[in-house]
């Protein structure tokens, strides 16, 4: 049996509505640092989505 502790998706979207979020800020105020949150935006995209 398998123990591992997973997070629901739900949670997924939060997170995903929070780098979202963190991501129209860094394109207002940090232009340039706007992809240093890419790949926390589409990796929470894609386990909300059940995906991977």
């Amino acid at each position: 049996m398998e123990n591992t502790k997973t997070i629901s998706k739900g949670m997924y979207w939060i997170l995903f509505l929070v780098s979202l979020v963190a991501l129209v800020l860094l394109l207002k105020f940090a232009s340039n640092w706007f992809w240093a949150d890419l790949p926390f935006l589409f990796t929470f995209l894609v386990k909300a989505m059940d995906v991977i």
